[in-house]
């Protein structure tokens, strides 16, 4: 029987460059998408597939992201005395309990493999999972909780996939696949932002894993690869090479880049059009927009 997996690390210490000047005094992970910050839609993704331990792996000038999970008695205060228990319920669902959250500082930005890396000591020997903050992905059940039942069934270590066109495969990590299984497809093989032609599949990693206590091992003993950096790539590619099963994982979604402006634009619109008292009034701007760009052409 597999550990259950309880405990999920999110790397947010990166500057957020390509938000700047936003950036500058707002962490990437707290700017809005629509009336949630963007580490809101992980934690609530995270929770929903039985997460209990979060460990945030930051940097310096992330106060701000570490506020934001605790209590604001003087706005609680202020909503009860209005009777507005509905924002007042949103506000709650914000909090986080004590002992359950865990900021440890990334003092180098040597990669994101560095980055879990130095979580290691609050993960220990179990199956940890690794959420990036910048995908967000729309589904109906939420995507670490596909991977969760999935990982149930296969062990080892499992990496999230989506299918995407050939020419934009430099962009992406590539899975080399084994045996394609519907769902979930066995790795032999994972090629860093391979040239269209070199590419082994057209299934991409995001960011969502679910990985063994082993890839912290791993993290310990590879060199650092492209630019100096520790790979989380290399770590998982070295459980392949020691014998241990690496899966990826076809989840049932839509993800959105948001740590692009383009990515982030497309998002605010895909959730604003999914909220009920949005819909309407967007819709109909929405559409009114593009009969004027209709019309001008």
């Amino acid at each position: 029987m597999q550990k259950k997996v309880t405990k999920a690390i999110f790397p947010v210490a990166g500057l957020g460059t390509r938000f700047l000047p936003a950036t500058k005094s707002v962490p990437k992970e707290i700017m809005t998408l629509v009336d949630r910050p963007l580490i809101q839609y992980a934690i609530d993704e995270a929770r929903e597939a039985g997460i209990t331990d979060f460990i945030f792996v930051t940097s310096k000038g992330k106060s701000a992201l570490e506020d934001y999970f605790d209590r604001s008695v003087e706005l609680e205060t202020d909503l009860k005395a209005k009777g507005k228990d509905k924002l007042l319920d949103v506000l709650k669902s914000t909090y986080m309990e004590s002992g359950a959250i865990a900021y440890i500082r990334q003092h180098k930005a040597l990669g994101l493999g560095h980055a879990v890396w130095c979580a290691r000591r609050l993960i220990g020997d179990e199956p940890f999972a690794v959420m990036l903050p910048d995908d967000v992905i729309a589904a109906e059940t939420p995507c670490l909780k596909q991977m969760v039942d999935a990982y149930e069934q296969t062990g080892g270590s499992m990496v999230a996939a989506m299918e995407v066109p050939q020419e934009k495969a430099s962009a992406y990590g590539l899975l080399d696949v084994e045996e394609d299984m519907g769902s979930v497809v066995k790795v032999k093989g994972m090629v860093e932002k391979p040239k269209p032609e070199d590419a082994p599949s057209n299934l991409a990693v995001i960011g969502r894993y679910i990985l063994t206590p082993d890839v912290m091992k791993n993290l310990e003993t590879i060199d650092r690869g492209a630019g100096g950096e520790l790979q989380l790539t290399d770590a998982i590619a070295a459980e392949m090479q020691q014998g241990r099963g690496v899966y990826g994982y076809r989840f049932r979604g839509q993800r959105f880049d948001c740590g692009s402006k383009a990515g982030f634009l497309q998002a605010t619109v895909s959730f604003g059009l999914a909220r009920d008292e949005l819909r309407e009034e967007f819709s109909e701007y929405l559409d009114d927009l593009m009969a004027v760009k209709n019309a001008a052409q």
